[in-house]
């Protein structure tokens, strides 16, 4: 069963509608909070996704002063162990078995390139990535590995703005979740590109409390509302 263009429409205002709803009870119902939070977040998360829920959170909760901290997952991590962040929002990829926090979305990475890149005919492929340690980078090489396609590494970047950057100039395609590839950009599909698989983004807290319990409450509906 497919949605027709206006079903799509309509269901998109219902999802805000629900939203605005739910806004509205916090408002008037939920108790008024008042601190400090400290988040952590990558940079694809953080530019992109975080500033809509942070928006909706300070007008639920104008009295919270919430710290955002963009940088790896395993620096954010590093930050929440030792007591600087109260929680953090991690990448895992699908090799690990024993995930630390609570996962609050899946995604398929795919080959993300510009609409009319020819990047992905070269040999070897070249790959923008992230630094050594990052699970999508650990996720396409493996899959580029077991299927023998030839790579390189032409573009390092941890930021997913400077890898787009490389995408846009037709220098390299990269692994984006899917609902990143947007315009100008597209998916790519050959059959020297294997499938990737799915990424997990996991939510990881230091403690519980009123307000870190109201801020993860907005980011796990954040995340469900995407689905």
């Amino acid at each position: 069963v497919r949605l027709t263009t206006e079903g799509e429409a309509l269901l998109d205002y219902g999802r805000r509608l629900l939203q605005l709803n739910e806004e509205a009870i916090q408002y008037f119902l939920a108790p008024t909070l008042e601190g400090k939070v400290g988040i952590g977040t990558s940079d694809d998360i953080g530019t992109r996704i975080l500033p809509e829920v942070l928006s909706q959170f300070a007008r639920s909760y104008p009295a919270v002063l919430v710290n955002v901290v963009v940088g790896s997952s395993k620096q954010n991590l590093e930050r929440l162990d030792a007591g600087e962040l109260d929680m953090v929002l991690v990448t895992v990829s699908d090799e690990v078995r024993e995930i630390r926090g609570e996962v609050v979305h899946e995604e398929p990475l795919v080959w993300a390139g510009h609409e009319e890149s020819s990047a992905f005919l070269r040999s070897p492929v070249p790959l923008a990535v992230a630094h050594e340690g990052c699970a999508w980078r650990r996720m396409t090489l493996r899959a580029l590995d077991r299927l023998g396609t030839p790579y390189r590494i032409a573009y390092t970047c941890e930021n997913c703005s400077g890898q787009e950057a490389a995408l846009m100039a037709d220098l390299a395609i990269a692994p984006f979740p899917r609902s990143l590839v947007q315009a100008p950009l597209k998916e790519i599909t050959n059959p020297n590109l294997p499938e990737i698989g799915s990424y997990q983004l996991a939510l990881v807290r230091r403690g519980s409390n009123p307000v870190n319990d109201a801020l993860a409450s907005h980011v796990k509906d954040a995340f469900v509302n995407r689905q």
